[in-house]
């Protein structure tokens, strides 16, 4: 009996066993729905791996499941450095299914893989992020699971913690499977007390930020999107030039080990962009992200390749110097989603490009000096 082209989860119903002459056939009965679902269910994107990991490794590590199609670590195409994110398409979706349980949270050096499907936009799957604030201190991943598992299908679940100390700010995230699923989390668990808190907790739509937030946001998004005038910068640099070891105050400028004067701090980035006034019908939108301490090398596409696994990128812009055109060293990454760009800057804040340690934040007016 020929039922190599049948997978196990296709066959709905079975009929009676019909014999014509010496030959018994069965009737299989199968959705045309579930085999179209079955095509989206087998890719899988891998994020959070360690730089170390090569192509062969990533694919060892998702074969040991089951078959794969095909399998991509994605790298930086002038370095051939990892990105940290790689793909991987099974060829059974219940392979895929038993990847995400399996390896979705797997400890990997000093990082924890993230295993989810790489699924196509739709209106039922969109808006489906909650961000939860006033958490217990103490409250584990699990917990947080446990907690909102009621009213949905999780598909990914997140505290936000201190990177020093590794002390949870309180923050967390849960990504439902559909936005219906998202809305009734609200409904139930916005304003109650969680296990652990006297404080009543705040559960909101991730990408729905407040009026004023979002202004404030839209107005350094134009300020980011804009260059700054060479002579202003360089009016301000020139201040910083020459041995600053012996100046306590200049001392606050330095944020390399060589004290590159080419490189702006943002105490002077912020000064520059305060000058730019922005439009006052401006159409821009999203949530910018600051990103020090960049190779001059670096090109748009590195970053748009090193952000674009957390979410919808707007825009880049990569500030030259305009007589060489190499990078100052900073740079503006504007995110359509605010869950996904604080997810980009928790993830790559001391991400290492290009041999140098990157320092990613909201806010240019107090970059950290780099160790």
């Amino acid at each position: 009996m020929a039922t190599d082209n049948f997978k196990s989860n296709e066959m709905i119903e079975v009929s009676e066993p019909v014999r014509i002459r010496d030959t018994c056939i069965f009737v299989y009965f199968v959705h045309s729905e579930m085999l179209e679902a079955d095509d989206t269910r087998t890719n899988l994107i891998v994020n959070y791996l360690p730089q170390t990991m090569g192509q062969e490794e990533f694919r060892a590590l998702f074969a040991r499941i089951g078959e794969i199609e095909s399998c991509k670590l994605v790298r930086d195409k002038t370095s051939g450095q990892s990105l940290g994110y790689g793909f991987v398409n099974y060829a059974h979706p219940e392979d895929a299914q038993r990847a995400v349980k399996t390896l979705n949270g797997l400890p990997l050096q000093a990082k924890t893989i993230k295993v989810s499907y790489a699924r196509p936009s739709s209106d039922m799957i969109k808006g489906a992020n909650l961000y939860i604030n006033g958490l217990p201190k103490t409250m584990t991943s699990s917990e947080l699971e446990l907690m909102f598992a009621p009213f949905g299908k999780i598909i990914t679940s997140r505290i936000l913690t201190d990177q020093a100390t590794g002390i949870s700010k309180g923050v967390g995230f849960v990504r439902f499977d559909r936005r219906n699923e998202a809305e009734n989390a609200i409904e139930k668990l916005n304003g109650s007390v969680p296990a652990g808190s006297t404080e009543p907790m705040w559960v909101k739509f991730a990408n729905n930020p407040t009026a004023g937030s979002q202004k404030a946001n839209v107005a350094l998004a134009t300020a980011a999107s804009t260059l700054v005038p060479l002579a202003l910068l360089n009016a301000q640099a020139r201040r910083f030039q020459g041995p600053i070891h012996h100046n306590a105050t200049a001392n606050r400028f330095r944020y390399t080990p060589l004290g590159a004067p080419d490189l702006l701090t943002g105490s002077l980035l912020s000064a520059a962009a305060a000058s730019l006034t922005a439009p006052a019908s401006s159409s821009v939108q999203g949530f910018p992200i600051f990103v020090y301490n960049l190779s001059p090398e670096v090109e748009e596409a590195k970053l748009w390749q090193l952000f674009g696994p957390f979410g919808a990128v707007l825009n880049i812009k990569v500030i030259r110097d305009q007589l060489t055109s190499k990078c100052k060293g900073y740079a503006f990454v504007t995110m359509v989603n605010y869950e996904e760009a604080l997810s980009a800057i928790t993830s790559l804040d001391g991400f290492t490009l290009d041999n140098r340690k990157l320092q990613v934040s909201f806010k240019t007016a107090n970059p950290r000096k780099i160790q």
